[in-house]
């Protein structure tokens, strides 16, 4: 009796702690701090991805628009985006009646093979990170922006998607990423791409991916159910963890920011996807350097957006810019939700320009260099009380800036970053992003000189680190001298950063 109940006792207890483990990896797994270490995260995805690669790219082909390449007749032009006066959307493709039908048969096949079953993104649950794609020239700009992610506060874990082997730098990925939380993926290799030596990334399916389409399938194929998605030239002005668990994302779970530009979708493209026309003073085209998603709500979303970028150069990206600035994925994501009735959040207050004065007197006609994005929350907040700035800038102040995407000035200073950044006698350095007044008081702070830091310490410590950019023997000394007369020399320029 007596060795029962002993027994039974190490029963109770052994049970007990098993409930006690289940207890608490059930509390980490929903916090989604301690859910499965690395290998384990790997291990699980890599299983998700084989099985949907396989039937995505067979979906790719099957439902190719049997059609040839769409052609302009005239391109859009390049009309800004005004919210209270509406332009006339207009059809610049040519033979748009011969393309009508094949584009509207392949885009409901495609969307219906979608749902009969489900096909799912894959992704680790519980997971939220950064993703990104870089290599070659772009591979310094990105190290200085994960740097600067990092001086944000942000510790999200970062993945960096390098086209192919030959984007892959070692001492980069295995040495320098790692220690940043970061960590390098081969797409050609994670997509089961062959020929990875070529120019393309290709599969022996036909599968081939380049530039603007790389964006789409590097979300899809990161490991994270929410991605926070940052081209390499985009820089943070702030920790962006909190635009994951704050409105708008929670609620839509995708938040795109606005470009200068107006609509120019063509109205065929309303028909391929039985969409309505929406109106062209409703939100601006995209600017895709910087976006939030999840996996979770949108994977139709994203499993569309790839097939527009798939069958972008070909067909789509025409049919949704139809030749205007910027023609590429930037248009993909927002109208693939919307099309699979997904709810998604754009940014209302315009996107800012940033430069320097062309002369000195005018704070108006600048030099652009870069593009400035306003912080989501601050901007939703005000449109939530029905305070829309696009349509009257006096019913309240502008949100933060949150974001600075450095478009027409890349960070690296193995590029042009240094004549670029020279004054106009070339005989000493001066700011690039100096005005206008209204913008640079958005920023909060001195971010430029934050910047200018990080490319000092990337020109002095990693310089000769990358493989395919030539710092030479003394750049570390020219971006110093550059640092010193900017930004340690008491008569420089001085800026007002609050507002």
């Amino acid at each position: 009796m007596w060795a029962t109940r002993i027994h039974g006792r190490g029963r109770k207890i052994f049970v007990t702690i098993l409930v006690v483990l289940f207890i608490v990896n059930a509390y980490h797994l929903w916090l989604g701090k301690e859910y499965f270490d690395l290998l384990a995260q790997q291990a699980l995805h890599g299983r998700q991805v084989v099985p949907f690669r396989d039937r995505f790219y067979f979906l790719l082909q099957k439902y190719a628009p049997l059609c040839p390449p769409l052609e302009l007749k005239e391109s859009a032009g390049w009309p800004r985006y005004n919210a209270v006066f509406e332009i006339e959307r207009e059809n610049h493709i040519d033979k748009a009646d011969e393309i009508l039908q094949p584009m509207r048969d392949a885009h409901d096949g495609f969307l219906k093979a979608l749902k009969k079953p489900k096909l799912q993104v894959p992704y680790v649950i519980v997971t939220e990170g950064v993703v990104s794609s870089a290599g070659g020239k772009y591979m310094p700009t990105f190290v200085v922006t994960l740097r600067l992610l990092r001086r944000t506060g942000c510790t999200l874990p970062v993945e960096l998607f390098v086209k192919d082997p030959t984007e892959y730098e070692p001492y980069i990925c295995e040495e320098v990423l790692p220690e940043l939380n970061a960590k390098c993926v081969v797409l050609s290799e994670i997509m089961g791409l062959q020929n990875p030596n070529n120019t393309n990334s290709k599969t022996d399916e036909g599968i081939t991916l380049e530039h603007y389409q790389l964006k789409s399938f590097a979300v899809i194929f990161s490991s994270f159910e929410k991605v926070i998605w940052l081209d390499a030239d985009c820089i943070p002005a702030h920790d962006p963890t909190n635009l994951l668990h704050s409105e708008p994302f929670k609620s839509t779970g995708l938040v795109t920011w606005p470009d200068y530009w107006a609509s120019t979708i063509s109205p065929l493209y309303f028909n391929i996807s039985r969409q309505p026309e929406f109106s062209t003073t409703e939100r601006a085209t995209t600017e895709a350097g910087v976006f939030l998603v999840s996996k979770q709500k949108h994977s139709q979303t994203l499993l569309l957006a790839a097939y527009y970028n798939y069958y972008g150069p070909s067909h789509y990206y025409h049919l949704l810019d139809q030749g205007a600035p910027g023609e590429g994925d930037k248009d993909t994501f927002i109208q693939a939700a919307a099309a699979v009735g997904g709810k998604f959040y754009t940014v209302s207050e315009k996107v800012a320009d940033v430069g320097r004065r062309r002369y000195q007197w005018s704070d108006f006609d600048i030099i652009h260099v870069a593009m400035m994005q306003a912080d989501p929350v601050e901007d939703y907040a005000l449109t939530r009380q029905g305070k829309w700035r696009v349509e009257d800038e006096s019913v309240a102040d502008a949100p933060r800036a949150f974001f600075v995407h450095a478009n027409m000035v890349k960070f690296n200073p193995a590029g042009d970053l240094m004549e670029v950044s020279k004054n106009d006698d070339n005989d000493g350095r001066r700011r690039m992003w100096s005005a206008p007044e209204s913008s640079i008081r958005r920023l909060g702070y001195d971010l430029e000189r934050v910047v200018w830091e990080e490319v000092k310490n990337v020109s002095c410590i990693l310089g000769g680190a990358f493989q395919t950019s030539d710092f030479g023997s003394d750049l570390c000394e020219v971006v110093k001298k550059h640092w010193e007369a900017v930004f340690e020399n008491p008569d420089a320029v001085t800026l007002n950063f609050t507002q």
